[in-house]
């Protein structure tokens, strides 16, 4: 028996070792070859796919009945959606919708009570009988329509109050609304839908990163250093009960993943959570979600590629295929077509230079642009503008232009008979009408956009201009973007350091003080910083920018030279990084993917609230618990905090 003991104690662990590594390397060609088969052996031991009813106190779900169900008997459990006559009532829970017939004879009259006084959302959990429906009462648009279910027993688990708003998707309620009561929200197809789809993406992710790409999943810390001047965006403070000193929630994990590489952990990944103390917008969350990533020895193809993969890999069927590799443009092309650095490419209206068209032409406004170094004469074609659009929507776009680039905007109609209807014509000759008509492609009743001035500015404001044309077109009918299209694409080498706004003598990072500058431009930075183009890539998707990275700088002495040099900051406040890249950094570099603003363009949501369980509203407050909210002094004590309040709100208080 010892020895029998013995040699159990000696070979475990390598049974448990080939063991393992049997099931590593099948669920490893399970996944590359993307099978959705469970192993037999798992289904042996009650592991079955999608067994949305194991644990729980019901046989099935409202979703998955069908004609196969007949003459079965099931127990059901979910809110009433409907109740019609006392005759039938409609379960839904997270997966759809059965029809239930109340039974209507004397012996269960009991039954037939309990779920005609029963509200509608009220919780109830019913046991019956499957029967096909009768002919000519299926309902093909319901994927539970060739049956229903005959209640034998039913029990109202608890009875629901009168809502604020019924739990249908075609009954309009403001966001205010929804969003104080976002727990019966939640309960809407539509918000259910977004959600499940958000979790098969990120579990879909999940298998590419670390079954077939080797990478660990680390959490990072939420209390980090103060504040960093040099950083856009401000961050959420959070005190200590050290007097005067304070934790601040972070950005991003950047600092957290570079350290990570230098510890030799090579390949890692998060789904990170973020924050940013900033203005809302559609788009954008005080707290926010990131599929982060990090890897040592990489190169900007090497992180390219891996994304490319698992977007590919994780893209959900309903969505249609997505094409690798995705298209690639600089920084410097995307501005001069499109007037912006994440251009949505699903519609042409591209932005063209016709300077040497007004080259000679006698208006004051344009020979000035056109004198200058950086200045040029630009323009769009906006198609058949003259037919959609109206007098008030040219001032609309002129009164944009002039109100958010201080940028004069002048257009012109192309009329039938090819002549431009515009006070600009009497300065131009028929040549030069010509050869503006042939550089636009313009045809009748299209209409131009033209503005003169300095390149980059030019470019931006006819960028806006492009996208607002597209809105007002389509809010007529025509249709420019295919809202079923998905245009990736990689914007590359942009500038490592832009002049800052409110003092241009001065340099700020484009991405963050960490990007690595680009291998040809490296010597610059000592001599002409403002030169240096960077290893910094975005991911856009149909003009929303869904990722953004870099390499990093690797080298300690480098980062010192660009944080206190160029950047003018203080290096001390980044000391610990500084250090660490002393002791052997390898060359490393990262990307984060906002799962968000990604999942609301999938979902094809109007905003990225409508993809997050609990968001906050426009102002980043939460309408359900009513924060942020006051803390008593008492509370603030420990802290060493005191509030100073404006005086009308301290007179308010004291009352």
């Amino acid at each position: 028996d010892y020895v029998h003991i013995w040699l159990f104690q000696l070979c475990l662990p390598k049974v448990v070792s080939v063991v393992f590594f049997g099931y590593t390397v099948f669920f490893t060609n399970h996944f590359r070859q993307g099978s959705n088969v469970s192993m037999p052996s798992l289904k042996a031991a009650g592991f079955h796919p999608r067994n949305f009813s194991s644990f729980v106190a019901r046989t099935n779900t409202c979703g998955e009945l069908s004609s196969a169900h007949v003459g079965q008997e099931v127990t059901l459990c979910g809110w009433i959606q409907y109740q019609r006559q006392g005759l039938f009532l409609v379960l839904r829970d997270f997966q759809g919708l059965t029809q239930i017939i109340i039974p209507q004879d004397e012996a269960h009259s009991h039954v037939k009570k309990v779920l005609y006084d029963a509200p509608v959302e009220s919780v109830v959990r019913v046991t019956g009988t499957v029967i096909s429906r009768p002919p000519g009462q299926k309902n093909p648009r319901m994927p539970t329509g060739d049956i229903e279910v005959k209640v034998k027993t039913a029990e109202v688990l608890n009875s629901c109050k009168k809502l604020p708003f019924e739990i249908k998707d075609f009954i309009k309620k403001s966001e205010a609304l929804r969003m104080q009561y976002r727990y019966l929200d939640l309960r809407s197809f539509q918000m259910q839908h977004n959600l499940r789809l958000r979790s098969q993406m990120v579990m879909k992710m999940r298998e590419y990163l670390c079954n077939l790409h080797g990478k660990r999943n680390i959490s990072s810390e939420y209390l980090f250093l103060s504040p960093l001047p040099y950083q856009g965006a401000k961050e959420f403070v959070v005190p200590s009960r050290l007097p005067g000193r304070f934790y601040c929630l972070p950005q991003s994990p950047q600092q957290f993943k570079q350290l990570l590489m230098v510890g030799g952990l090579d390949r890692y990944f998060q789904v990170a959570r973020c924050y940013r103390d900033e203005g809302s917008k559609p788009d954008r969350q005080p707290e926010f979600t990131q599929i982060d990533i990090e890897m040592s020895f990489v190169n900007q193809a090497g992180i390219q590629r891996l994304i490319e993969g698992l977007l590919q890999y994780s893209w959900p069927n309903e969505r249609g295929l997505i094409t690798t590799p995705f298209p690639s443009m600089s920084y410097a092309e995307a501005l001069a077509k499109y007037g912006t650095d994440k251009p949505d490419t699903r519609f042409g209206m591209k932005i063209i230079d016709v300077s040497d068209v007004f080259r000679n032409v006698e208006i004051g406004f344009v020979q000035n642009a056109v004198v200058k170094p950086q200045g040029s004469v630009k323009a769009i074609c906006v198609p058949q503008g003259a037919t959609h659009l109206q007098k008030k929507d040219f001032e609309s776009l002129k009164e944009s232009a002039k109100s958010q680039f201080n940028q004069e905007v002048l257009h012109l109609i192309l009329k039938p008979d090819e002549s431009l209807k515009s006070p600009l014509s009497k300065f131009l000759s028929e040549e030069q009408q010509s050869e503006l008509i042939q550089a636009l492609k313009v045809q009748a009743d299209d209409v131009v956009l033209l503005a003169a001035g300095e390149h980059e500015k030019v470019c931006s404001v006819l960028g806006n201009m492009r996208l607002e044309s597209a809105n007002l077109l389509e809010s007529r009918g025509l249709v420019l973007r295919d809202p079923t299209a998905f245009h990736f694409l990689w914007v590359v080498d942009f500038p490592l350091f832009l002049p800052k706004e409110e003092n241009p003598a001065e340099l700020e990072s484009a991405h963050h003080p960490f990007t690595a500058p680009h291998p040809s431009d490296t010597s610059l930075i000592y001599s002409e910083p403002a030169k240096v183009r960077s290893q910094h890539y975005d991911l856009v998707l149909n003009g929303s920018e869904i990722g953004g990275g870099s390499i990093r700088i690797h080298n300690a002495e480098l980062q010192r030279f660009v944080l206190e040099t160029v950047l003018k900051e203080d290096p001390e406040l980044l000391s610990h990084l500084l250090e660490a890249l002393k002791c052997g950094a390898p060359p490393h570099g990262g990307i984060a993917l906002g799962l968000d603003r990604l999942i609301c363009l999938v979902a094809g949501a109007p905003s990225i609230r409508d993809v997050i369980a609990f968001p906050k509203s426009f102002k980043g407050r939460d309408l359900m618990s009513n924060t942020p909210d006051y803390i008593t002094p008492e509370e603030l004590e420990p802290y060493h905090i005191q509030v100073a309040w404006p005086a009308s709100e301290a007179e308010a208080n004291k009352n």
